[in-house]
């Protein structure tokens, strides 16, 4: 049990506690929140030109979005 206690003691000299205010979180959260919010846009940006220029299979969705005509069931 002694050698136990002399590690955790060890760890917690080695590790200096770092203290995060609320305002550095905060301005943190914006930040990841923003670049989220940013490759999101860029990667639908990306599979809206890709469904226009053929290049990538529809889902029901986007098939319904970009053409109705498919969903049509009146002329049956």
């Amino acid at each position: 049990m002694g050698a136990e206690t002399e590690s955790q003691e060890k760890c917690t000299q080695e590790k200096p506690k770092t203290s995060l205010t609320q305002e550095q979180f905060l301005s943190w959260k914006r930040q990841k929140d923003a670049a989220v919010s940013a490759s999101r846009a860029e990667v639908s940006r990306k599979r809206a030109e890709d469904i226009a220029a053929g290049t990538v299979q529809m889902n029901g969705r986007e098939l319904f979005a970009h053409e109705p005509w498919v969903f049509d069931n009146s002329r049956y």
